[in-house]
């Protein structure tokens, strides 16, 4: 997935990151747009690319937010995540349910 406007650092960032991912046991897809995703919010951070958004040049740099997050592991599934699967299984009153009790209706199912 590297793209044209990449220099050779950031293709190797790339795949570095995707490896990575892979090892973790991510599957390829995910691992190739996570990667595609922080190279190009590392492109925004340092001028490279032609727009940004704010949260790209504003926020912690990704290697030093993942620094700090990673000893608490990938933080589970998010609440929309929660929310398809307590939909699928057809559990009621999932609209007003937080991330918490979506987990525990689901995992209950």
């Amino acid at each position: 997935m590297p793209q044209d406007a990449w220099s050779k650092k950031r293709e190797r960032q790339y795949d570095h990151i995707k490896e990575g991912l892979l090892e973790r046991g991510e599957d390829e897809d995910t691992a190739e747009e996570i990667a595609a995703r922080t190279v190009n919010k590392e492109r925004a951070r340092a001028g490279e690319s032609e727009e940004a958004s704010k949260t790209s040049t504003d926020d912690i740099s990704s290697g030093r937010r993942g620094g700090l997050r990673s000893h608490k592991g990938a933080g589970g599934r998010t609440k929309d995540q929660l929310y398809e699967e307590a939909k699928r299984k057809g559990v009621e009153g999932r609209s007003t349910m937080n991330k918490e009790e979506l987990e525990k209706a689901v995992d209950d199912r």
